[in-house]
């Protein structure tokens, strides 16, 4: 009886205590629900879907990332070894690829920490169109700065169409030029173009832009400052630099003479005879010298990399300080190569320590003869706007060598290639002169373009 009584009383008990297990673990199951590792796993695959894509990064540069290609992408037509004018040399040079013209391709790059970075998408101001436009141009023909012979409106030339179009970008707004304006947001810096006379070119266009053509008791010349003597050279007066300052601004505005953007010294400097070491890894003794005291430098080097004016300046081309005898080096276009790669990586390590300072390369400007070179019979006599397009609707440079150089650095491109290109009639051409200049523009012109687009970005 005892016994039965006994299993009867402990049946209950084993029952409650089994409740109770059961209640416990289901409490625990519950309270670690977000720590079981299948449902984790199961809720991040279902976000996946949910999660909005990062936004696309644009124009991403890697500073450390200034390698690129050595390998020719143009090729050079050189002249012959006859004496020649300046502008005549410049017309002995490389032809240029005249594709599409964009800035070059974007790259996308992390931080320290892993995530992804991203800039405002740049306006691409060489994509767009040439339009029809019945304003006058920005300044008048008797521009003080303006040498004589590229204003064609004082040649025999009649038709002067070529100045009634104006530069539309088609993914953006480019601001009217407002001399007051420009002159405002430069104020008391120094903008600097330095290369070869289509640069001077630019240079004078600028000028000419900021005082309307007339001539101002703002302006001053400050050429003394920066060492700019005037040199008798057979009779005549040239200057190596040009220098501008505007009183009211404290802005002034520069050009100085750097055909191939080398270091140049004379290899023994007591013969007047003396070749000149022209250092392919130097850079230019004024950007050196004044890099200090400049704001914005736009620098070009295209049409005098040929071994006749190479021959013609007197000048043995070197690289660590000795005579070049590589074999590659020795090809003038992979020397081109080499010395714009060379100056973009030097000029990018320096805006570090330069936070004001704004670099531009300004890409090819192209040359239009047809029918043969300048010393074969080429000629531009074409006087009819946009009869090869009016269009630049690619997203790649033409000017293939400036773009891979300055990708991934803080060297900025000012892409003129395409959008020059197609205004083969704004060309000097014969009119005033005994030869075909189918190299230099009209002014007013084309290199008033290159300016607004300048303007626009800085």
């Amino acid at each position: 009886m005892e016994k039965k009584g006994g299993d009867s009383f402990r049946f209950p008990g084993k029952l409650l205590f089994l409740a109770v297990l059961a209640l416990v673990f289901m409490t625990l199951l519950l309270r670690d629900r977000d720590r079981n590792p299948f449902i984790s796993s199961h809720e991040s695959a279902q976000n996946q879907y949910t999660t909005p894509p990062p936004a696309p990064a644009c124009f991403l540069h890697d500073p450390s990332n200034s390698s690129v290609s050595m390998e020719p992408e143009m090729k050079t037509n050189e002249g012959n070894s006859q004496s020649m004018t300046i502008e005549e040399r410049e017309e002995a040079s490389e032809n240029v690829d005249s594709s599409a013209t964009s800035y070059p391709p974007e790259k996308e790059d992390g931080n320290k920490n892993g995530t992804s970075l991203v800039e405002t998408k740049v306006c691409n101001y060489a994509k767009g169109r040439w339009v029809a436009d019945s304003r006058p141009p920005l300044y008048t023909v008797g521009c003080k700065y303006m040498q004589r012979n590229w204003a064609c409106r004082l040649t025999n030339r009649t038709d002067f169409s070529y100045e009634d179009y104006r530069w539309q970008p088609i993914d953006c707004k480019m601001p009217e030029f407002e001399p007051s304006d420009f002159l405002r947001r430069m104020q008391d810096k120094t903008v600097a173009f330095i290369g070869d006379s289509l640069s001077r070119e630019q240079f004078q266009s600028m000028m000419c832009m900021l005082t309307r053509g007339e001539g101002s008791p703002d302006v001053e010349d400050v050429a003394d400052k920066y060492g700019f003597l005037k040199l008798i050279r057979k009779g005549a007066y040239h200057h190596h630099g040009w220098a501008y300052r505007f009183r009211s601004t404290n802005t002034t505005i520069l050009h100085t003479w750097s055909a191939r953007l080398c270091d140049r010294k004379p290899i023994n400097a007591t013969d007047p005879n003396t070749l000149y070491a022209m250092h392919l890894d130097g850079q230019p003794a004024f950007i050196r010298e004044n890099l200090n005291q400049i704001n914005v430098l736009v620098i070009n080097t295209a049409h005098h990399w040929s071994k006749t004016m190479v021959n013609m300046d007197k000048e043995v081309m070197y690289v660590n300080g000795t005579p070049v005898h590589d074999k590659f080096l020795r090809n003038i276009e992979n020397a081109k190569i080499f010395k714009v790669n060379n100056i973009v990586k030097w000029l990018d390590s320096e805006l570090a320590s330069h936070p004001n300072l704004q670099v531009f390369f300004r890409t090819t400007s192209p040359r239009h003869f047809f029918k043969g070179e300048w010393n074969t019979g080429g000629k531009c006599d074409n006087l009819v706007p946009m009869t090869r397009g009016s269009e630049v609707l690619g997203d790649e440079s033409s000017d293939k060598i400036v773009a891979a150089a300055v990708q991934g650095t803080r060297v900025k491109i000012l892409d003129i290639t395409a959008l020059s290109d197609l205004r083969d009639e704004a060309h000097i051409s014969h009119y005033g002169h005994k030869a075909n200049d189918c190299l230099h523009w009209c002014l007013p012109g084309v290199p008033d373009t290159w300016n607004e687009l300048l303007s626009a970005q800085v």
